[in-house]
């Protein structure tokens, strides 16, 4: 009998080192999320927002939203941070399209279960808030920060060229619908639901024409011009090794893991969120399109905001303008019209076609976004230049009201 007890024991102690392991190393990677971001500070949020959410009854629509608002910024900040080391374990190429397609997650998140509520004025102001902020805010930050103490930053041009074209067509995308309603006489009801349907059918033909581009603009970037873009990529990775100071990396599986519960999570939190909106518009007084377009666009970006401002203050701001400027990209050829194909798939008449005073906003930007940075060069004064224009935009959107078209 004494003879098998070193045996027992020596299996025992391997099951208890192999817990201890699992254990450490959980505690090693929730060190590394923790500290990846200064946003994740906020991670407290989480479970607050979540009881609230249970505890419904006992929760005003303004603590609901407001808890999970703050719940969903560092959550939308640890995503950010697993795709990308996720991204690192499978090839630049399949990287670029996993950084491409959970980006923007949040934003897609909170749009599919705003798209199943039916609140498409929520997700139209909040696409529109999340190209105007990463265009206006986001780049008028980043021109500030790092160019305060420097005379003049310089950036590919080339690279920058290819991206103001593309802002330009999408800016056309939403420019066209609407002008195509405004132009049309007034008519009757029943008129009026012939030229809804008309406006549906031509977003949902451009958004499958704006999906082809985003395609072949990642086809560029990753595949036929890819040298245009290796100073980008070179600052990436001289940025991550500063960043994390050699720490560890997470592993492909930790990474998926991470992605997957934060995922989970943020649904959860998004759900309460946009569950509130309604509540929250009856007693606040703040309309739809101000929530959607101001307010909600920050819960996907911070991270981006957080991660822009850092290297633009290293001097990188290529690395910042990819940031900034990619993302509008992104939400204005990928999410967008993604949005306008998922609500034909759920028959929700989820449209291009904006307001006219939103169009014009959007044309305005675009234009001084473009004239920005296609020189190639960026002071503190182009960035004030920018934040004053987000501020008029704002303070417009917070007296404009909420209207049906």
């Amino acid at each position: 009998m004494n003879s098998h007890t070193p045996l027992l024991g020596g299996e025992n102690n391997r099951n208890v080192n192999t817990n201890v392991s699992t254990f450490s190393r959980i505690l090693k990677v929730s060190e590394i999320l923790f500290f990846s971001s200064p946003v994740n500070y906020l991670l407290f949020f989480v479970p607050l927002g979540i009881i609230a959410g249970h505890l419904e009854s006992h929760f005003s629509s303004t603590w609901l939203f407001a808890l999970n608002f703050f719940a969903i910024i560092p959550l939308a900040s640890v995503l950010a941070y697993a795709t990308e080391e996720l991204a690192d374990q499978v090839g630049s190429t399949l990287g670029g399209l996993l950084n491409a397609t959970l980006g923007n997650a949040v934003e897609l998140i909170v749009s599919i279960l705003a798209l199943k509520e039916g609140q498409v004025r929520i997700i139209q102001a909040s696409m529109m808030g999340s190209i105007l902020s990463n265009l206006l805010l986001v780049t008028g930050c980043c021109f500030v920060l790092g160019g305060y103490n420097r005379v003049q930053q310089k950036f590919n041009q080339t690279a920058a060229q290819a991206m103001s074209s593309l802002l330009v067509i999408a800016c056309a995308s939403l420019l066209i619908p609407a002008a195509f309603r405004a132009t049309l006489p007034d008519n009757t009801n029943s008129e009026d639901k012939f030229i809804n349907q008309k406006i549906l059918e031509i977003s949902r033909s451009t958004s499958i024409i704006l999906l082809f581009v985003y395609c072949f603009f990642l086809l560029f970037q990753l595949k036929t011009h890819r040298k245009i873009f290796e100073q980008q990529e070179n600052e990436v990775q001289e940025n991550i090794n500063e960043d994390i100071d050699n720490e560890p990396k997470l592993s492909k599986w930790e990474s998926l893991i991470v992605l997957t519960i934060t995922t989970i999570l943020v649904s959860i939190c998004a759900d309460y969120l946009v569950g509130s909106i309604d509540d929250l518009v009856a007693t606040s007084g703040l309309s739809k399109t101000f929530i959607g377009l101001v307010i909600i666009p920050i819960v996907g970006n911070a991270a981006e905001h957080v991660t822009s401002c850092v290297v633009a203050m290293k001097d990188k701001m290529d690395l910042a303008l990819s940031v900034s400027v990619g993302s509008s990209l992104q939400i204005a050829l990928f999410v967008t019209p993604l949005m306008v194909l998922l609500g034909w798939f759920f028959d929700v008449p989820m449209s291009l076609n904006f307001s006219t005073f939103e169009t014009v906003i959007l044309f305005i930007s675009v234009l001084l976004a473009n004239y920005l940075i296609l020189d190639g060069e960026s002071n503190w004064l182009e960035g004030v230049m920018s934040l004053a224009m987000y501020m008029l935009i704002s303070l417009a959107f917070f007296f404009y009201p909420d209207v049906n078209y």
